[in-house]
Order: structure tokens, then C-alpha cells, then sequence
């Protein structure tokens, strides 16, 4: 009788532990971002050598210094400040061709030699743009400071480099959805670059 009884207690005991809420640690994820509505407006600045379209949400700056060094007559910053990141744009006059091959060395050293490190993967695509501007474009995989750089020329007097960076830790995870939404903008820009 103790026995059924001490059972008996037990098992209602039970019971009535069982019978709260248990909630369990939260999962780690990522604010929500409400990405703006694409849509974009002519850089067309008198003076510059080249004229392309660029977000409505975005900014463009003239870039005076260069690591502490004053920057060319021509380089800008392209800011999306809603989305924390730059688009860096910076131009060189082709003075011969070993300018030429030297600032495509260039392109190549910043995209490969300073990220190879840490990125998991570089690729590097050819492009021709409808203007007829061509170039090469640089994906970078991995936790790396920019995942989309590239240059474009006309082997001859233009040479423009750009290249997308966004003001957090580097994260692919984290950042990789806003990286997206923004290379759109960055391919658009490309695809609209004119030279003067």
C-alpha cells in the first residue's frame, strides 16, 4: 500500500513539474534589412573623364587622400550609407603601355596578393561592357574586406578601378545578403560606365 501510494505521489509530482513553459536559449540571427527600392541618377560631373549611373540611395564623394597621400583629380567614393558601405572609385590616365600593364598588375596584386590569405576562393571573370569599356572583374570568397573588385579600360587612356567595402567585420554570413543587393549596383554601374 506505501508502495502504490509513494507511486501514486510520484507520478503526480511529475505532472505537475511537467507543467510549465520550457523555452529553450535563442537562436543567434540577424536584424531584418529593409533594402531600398532600386532606382538610379547619372554621375555626370564636369571635368570627369567618364559618366555612369549610380543608386538614388547613394552618395558620391570626391576622395581627397589616398592612405594619407592626396588621391587623383578623379577619384570618388560612392557611399550607401542606409547599407554601411563604399564603393571606391579611383582613375588613371594611360600614359604608355607599360603604364597599362603596370596598372593591370596593380589590379591583379590588390585583388590576389592581399587577399589570398584569408579568402576561400578568387575568381576572375573578362567583361565587356555595352559602351564598349572591358576589364576584368574579381569575386573573392570567404571573410575578406571586399568580396567584388574590378577594373575598366580601354587600353589606350582610360583605366578606372573599383572596388566594394563595407564598414563592419569582415562576415560572409552576416554580410552576404547585403553584398548581393549591393553588387547589383556595382554590375549596373559597370554596365553604364561611358568614357569622355
Amino acid at each position: 500500500m506505501i508502495k502504490k501510494g509513494l507511486i501514486l505521489l510520484t507520478t503526480v509530482f511529475i505532472l505537475f513539474a511537467c507543467n510549465h513553459d520550457y523555452t529553450s536559449g535563442k537562436r543567434k540571427g540577424f536584424f531584418k534589412i529593409d533594402f531600398p527600392q532600386k532606382a538610379y541618377q547619372v554621375f555626370d560631373q564636369p571635368g570627369y573623364p567618364y559618366t555612369f549611373e549610380y543608386p538614388v540611395y547613394a552618395t558620391v564623394n570626391k576622395d581627397s587622400t589616398f592612405f594619407d597621400v592626396k588621391a587623383g583629380d578623379w577619384w570618388i567614393n560612392i557611399d550607401v550609407p542606409k547599407l554601411n558601405g563604399r564603393i571606391y572609385i579611383s582613375y588613371k590616365t594611360i600614359v604608355n603601355r607599360n603604364s597599362f600593364d603596370s596598372l593591370v598588375n596593380d589590379s591583379y596584386k590588390m585583388a590576389y596578393k592581399q587577399h589570398s590569405d584569408i579568402s576561400t576562393k578568387i575568381a576572375d571573370s573578362l567583361m565587356v561592357t555595352p559602351n564598349n569599356a572591358e576589364g576584368i572583374y574579381f569575386s573573392l570568397g570567404g571573410n575578406t574586406a571586399t568580396a567584388n573588385q574590378f577594373f575598366l579600360t580601354d587600353s589606350t587612356k582610360h583605366f578606372l578601378r573599383g572596388a566594394l567595402y563595407f564598414n563592419s567585420t569582415p562576415n560572409e554570413d552576416s554580410i552576404g545578403i547585403v553584398n548581393d543587393f549591393v553588387k547589383l549596383d556595382l554590375l549596373h554601374l559597370i554596365n553604364t560606365l561611358k568614357w569622355r
